[in-house]
């Protein structure tokens, strides 16, 4: 006891065991990245759902890789510096989400075509997979190219490129509320003179000769008029004309055609908005030469 007689404090401290230390604050760090998976999961299954089949097979092309041609022909530009053939058009580049999604239409001269290639020697053969492989790879450019112009953020949908027996086909359709032509009206409207000239950049890198197609949509019940005819056509000549202004040089336009509905885009339903299109097709066969080019 001290002087004054009061008895002195004593404090006990009392250490805890380390047996469950270990219990501490990582369970924390993995319950976090437990909960940024499933937040992260739940946002892809959200966008899964939200997105077209035509957007997530433009995704998907994006990441796939792309072929790859031996030609240095080019540098720069809207093709990336490859080439589409022998005549240096230009080929590769990065893929895109335009518009891949023509129905797969038979086309007559598909056949044929076949037929011929099984005839064909080795070296014809090697020659026309080189040239298929080139128009794919054209096609992936120009969906990219496409995609990048800021003008078009709103009109993707109207645009399907796709490869054709003819060649690389480029085809501006109607979506529901975003026609190409007023009704009835031969002249393109402010929509698709946008569309037509952003497609001219592209053309006018190439030399390949051009055809243009104008296409309608069937009447409700299937009926077809005498009309469609010279609409279609008056359609494809302004679009030529659209083009034309846009620097495209007219010695490489090869015909200028109306199809009226008799090559719906999709025959299961003639009627709907995307049978009425404008059809651009960069033909397979190498451009034609100049007069004056000599030998």
């Amino acid at each position: 006891m001290s002087v004054s007689g009061e008895r002195p404090i004593i404090i006990k401290k009392i250490k805890k065991g380390g047996g469950a230390g270990h219990h501490g604050g990582a369970w924390k760090v993995a319950y976090a990245d437990f909960v940024t998976a499933m937040m992260a999961f739940f946002l892809l299954m959200w966008l899964i759902n939200t997105t077209s089949p035509e957007q997530k097979r433009g995704i998907a092309d994006y990441f796939a890789p792309a072929s790859v041609s031996e030609t240095t022909s080019g540098s720069g530009g809207i093709l990336a510096g490859t080439a589409l053939g022998n005549d240096g058009t230009k080929q590769n580049g990065s893929q895109s989400v335009i518009q891949d999604s023509a129905p797969d239409v038979q086309d007559p001269n598909d056949g044929k075509a076949k037929s011929a290639a099984k005839a064909a020697d080795p070296a014809k053969l090697d020659a026309a997979k080189k040239e298929e492989a080139a128009l794919q790879s054209a096609a992936a450019s120009l969906r990219q190219a496409l995609q990048d112009m800021p003008e078009l953020t709103e009109l993707s949908k109207n645009i399907i490129v796709d490869v054709t027996p003819e060649g690389l086909r480029i085809q501006l359709i109607d979506q529901e509320g975003r026609a190409m032509f007023n009704q009835g009206s031969a002249q393109p409207n402010d929509r698709a003179k946008v569309l037509l000239r952003a497609v001219s950049k592209y053309i006018n890198q190439l030399p390949n000769r051009i055809s243009i197609y104008g296409h309608t949509s069937a009447s409700v019940g299937g009926a077809k008029t005498d009309g469609d005819w010279p609409l279609s056509f008056a359609r494809a000549d302004a679009s030529r004309k659209v083009l034309q202004s846009a620097g495209v040089d007219p010695d490489r336009i090869y015909q200028t055609s109306g199809k009226a509905s008799s090559e719906p885009l999709y025959p299961d339903d003639p009627t709907l908005p995307g049978n009425r299109r404008i059809a651009i097709v960069l033909l397979r066969e190498a451009p034609v030469l100049p007069p004056d080019h000599g030998p």
